[in-house]
């Protein structure tokens, strides 16, 4: 039991190293003053990252990435939550239809999916080629198998057609069964698939360069801009934004759970807190009819 479980932990230590060396060799390059023929750099410097705080199109090409970002994945939400959870607890036979639908993105390369977009976006009552907002239906597109999968999973792990179904039964509407009862209890399961869309559009190249390319200059659009200068300024370009993404997620996960020191037990307390109430208010409407 002791050697199986010293092995698990090789297997994950392996794994870790193998995450963090690329990372880490982009940190050390990025702070190469030289490095050329040692294992670490013969100097370190601040100098790129220097270069990039003052360059005026980084900052202008992060909030434009940002700005794509929060609007699909918003976007995203708003539709995909209620749509998942309608489906899911009332109309369980059309299931299959919307996981092949949410599935579709992974079969269908960025390039063609661009091209296509260009073709029917040019012409007709919608011509929004090459502008921002044909970028964010085609981000919606990109995120819609990770928003998708993690609703599912977080309403099937909480048994939602069970809570809702006795929600119903002591009086509670719908929606209050929806907001009362499921949403609190997948707001976890909302925030991974929301961060991992975000980490994903970050470094989404494809489709903001055939789709809108320098008119609407994203952050991996400057990056691919800045590879033919320096490979250590990229290399500053690429540690500051993970820091970002990092910091993101760092902040929202602490905001989201600052208060609740064991999730699974609040949300227990809170479903059963619903149930109680809904219970005493079915009663006492009861009484009153006597």
């Amino acid at each position: 039991m002791k050697s199986s479980l010293t092995f698990h932990k090789v297997i994950v230590g392996l794994l870790v190293m193998y995450l963090l060396i690329p990372l880490v060799g982009t940190l050390l390059f990025s702070i190469a003053g030289k490095w050329d023929h040692t294992i670490l750099p013969e100097s370190y410097t601040m100098k790129w990252y220097i270069e990039l705080f003052q360059d005026e199109r980084f900052y202008d090409a992060f909030r434009r990435t940002l700005f794509l970002i929060v609007m699909s994945v918003g976007l995203s939400v708003v539709i995909m939550l209620p749509t998942i959870f309608i489906i899911t607890v009332y109309f369980s036979k059309w299931e299959g239809l919307l996981q092949a639908a949410a599935m579709l993105p992974y079969g269908i390369p960025p390039i063609v999916g661009a091209v296509g977009l260009i073709k029917v976006y040019s012409d007709g009552p919608i011509q929004i080629a090459g502008t921002p907002w044909i970028l964010i239906g085609a981000y919606f597109i990109t995120i819609l198998p990770f928003m998708y999968q993690g609703i599912r999973n977080s309403l099937r792990t909480l048994n939602a057609v069970q809570l809702v179904d006795a929600a119903e039964l002591l009086g509670a509407t719908k929606f209050q069964a929806f907001r009362t009862v499921v949403f609190p209890n997948i707001i976890s399961g909302i925030l991974v698939s929301t961060l991992l869309s975000v980490a994903l559009l970050f470094s989404e190249f494809a489709f903001a360069n055939l789709l809108v390319g320098g008119r609407f200059e994203t952050i991996q659009i400057y990056l691919a801009d800045k590879l033919n200068s320096s490979g250590h300024l990229t290399s500053a370009i690429v540690i500051t934004y993970y820091s970002m993404i990092l910091l993101l997620t760092g902040t929202v996960l602490k905001l989201t759970f600052r208060n609740e020191k064991n999730p699974v037990v609040s949300n227990k307390k809170r479903i059963l807190s619903f149930f109680k109430k809904q219970y005493c208010h079915k009663n006492t409407a009861l009484e009153g009819e006597k």
